[in-house]
């Protein structure tokens, strides 16, 4: 990875900032966290530290997904929005390009998934040892070969709906990992995280942050 690593360049995207919350739409292809070596230092979270240097990270997104994301900017803020998430209180919704016409038209897809070791970071489907995870899905409209989705996971696991549209035959338009042929022929990954919904660390009053798809 470390060979193609050439994040955009786009200015800091903010959704929202305040005492306790800072929301931020990340680009395709920029890391939400530093990879191993100073070659994959450039990141998100170093990007949104140049400027609000008590912003701290709360969850992530893979690199090729762009869209929301929150950080705390006080430790207590951390802890708060971190229980959310654990205890999948945060709803969050993406939008995907697939490939094929999904049908029927909503549905959830319900697969344990564990790290493929020998082809890491690769997720793998795995009724044994796998962890629970749970997406829900909804076709927004069909096009001739691809379909447009809304996804909601329930779980967090790592590259969940990327391996669960796999799963369905579907792959998400773009996915180096679980694209094969012509659905991996596209400039990126065609999954935006569009919309979090969460509680406000200072009061507990319920907040929604959206950023439209860019594609």
């Amino acid at each position: 990875m470390s060979d193609t690593y050439h994040p955009p360049q786009d200015p800091l995207d903010v959704l929202h900032d305040d005492h306790e919350l800072l929301v931020v739409s990340k680009p395709s292809g920029l890391l939400s966290v530093p990879g191993k070596g100073a070659d994959l230092a450039d990141c998100l979270l170093s990007r949104v530290q140049e400027v609000f240097p008590t912003a701290l990270l709360v969850h992530r997104l893979d690199r090729d997904t762009s869209g929301v994301m929150v950080f705390g900017m006080t430790p207590h803020a951390q802890r708060h929005l971190g229980l959310q998430f654990e205890n999948r209180q945060v709803k969050k919704t993406y939008v995907a390009r697939v490939w094929g016409q999904l049908s029927p038209k909503m549905g959830e897809v319900d697969l344990p998934l564990i790290v493929d070791w020998p082809n890491r970071p690769r997720q793998m489907v795995c009724h044994a040892t796998g962890k629970p995870a749970l997406t829900a899905w909804r076709v927004m409209r069909h096009g001739d070969t691809e379909s447009r989705v809304r996804l909601m996971p329930k779980t967090g696991r790592s590259h969940q709906l990327r391996v669960h549209m796999q799963a369905l035959g579907h792959p998400i338009l773009g996915d180096p990992f679980y694209a094969e042929g012509p659905a991996r022929a596209f400039e990126r990954l065609m999954l935006h995280s569009e919309e979090l919904r969460l509680r406000h660390p200072d009061g507990g009053a319920g907040m929604t942050f959206r950023h439209k798809a860019p594609f």
